[in-house]
């Protein structure tokens, strides 16, 4: 990243130098294989002598401990919840990413503001509300988006732990069980992902097939980055 690139006004309390590193965002639905992934493009990347650093939702520490609290007690309104996930992205961004790109590491981001859009759009959230919201977001250097259909989705999830209250949408009253409000609401936030990928730019890699054959493009993709 050569220059600080901003989808908005960026910070406008704090001046942002240029920046060595590189910022990689993997994105896609609930259960695709994005950790999978992003720890073997860790494995990968260090090897080969680069600095690595990874983020995800909710790893802020000054909002880790309230985002659970509120995720487990299904109390939170749509506003409410958005606020908080853009709180956690700013401070990770200020704190994690920002300090990280600064020093030359690459930074793997598991989802990046775009999964939140989707998520806040789905429940009814005005997109020109989120995009002024997310105008301190840094443009990332590449967004490899994990495609997938929700029938080749749903075994996964079923094999990887069984479904989720929020992963499944059951707070918006889709279904009145986890499996169909799963495939519901999964099915919309893929239709949101698919447009953003065109928005967006992001590079659209085929998450149906095995973890090797996604690995392989995954590292061609930031191979011709780096």
């Amino acid at each position: 990243m050569t220059s600080s690139r901003f989808y908005g006004v960026g910070l406008p309390y704090r001046k942002i130098p240029d920046m060595p590193g590189k910022l990689f965002v993997v994105e896609g639905p609930d259960g695709v294989g994005r950790s999978t992934q992003i720890g073997l493009l860790s494995a990968w990347l260090e090897s080969e002598g680069h600095g690595v650093s990874n983020t995800g939702f909710r790893r802020s520490q000054l909002t880790q401990k309230g985002l659970e609290q509120g995720r487990s007690g299904h109390t939170l309104n749509k506003t409410t919840m958005s606020l908080f996930y853009a709180t956690d992205f700013a401070d990770r961004l200020e704190n994690q990413i920002i300090p990280a790109l600064r020093a030359g590491f690459y930074v793997l981001s598991d989802r990046y503001m775009y999964s939140i859009f989707a998520r806040d759009i789905v429940r009814g959230a005005d997109p020109e509300w989120l995009r002024r919201v997310y105008g301190f977001a840094l443009v990332p250097d590449l967004v490899l988006y994990l495609r997938i259909g929700v029938d080749d989705l749903v075994p996964r999830v079923i094999s990887g732990g069984g479904f989720d209250f929020w992963e499944s949408g059951m707070d918006m009253g889709i279904a009145d069980n986890l499996y169909d409000s799963f495939r519901t609401y999964q099915s919309r936030i893929s239709h949101e992902l698919d447009r953003m990928a065109k928005e967006y730019d992001f590079v659209t890699i085929d998450a149906s097939r095995s973890v090797t054959e996604i690995f392989e493009d995954l590292k061609k993709e930031i191979s011709a980055v780096v």
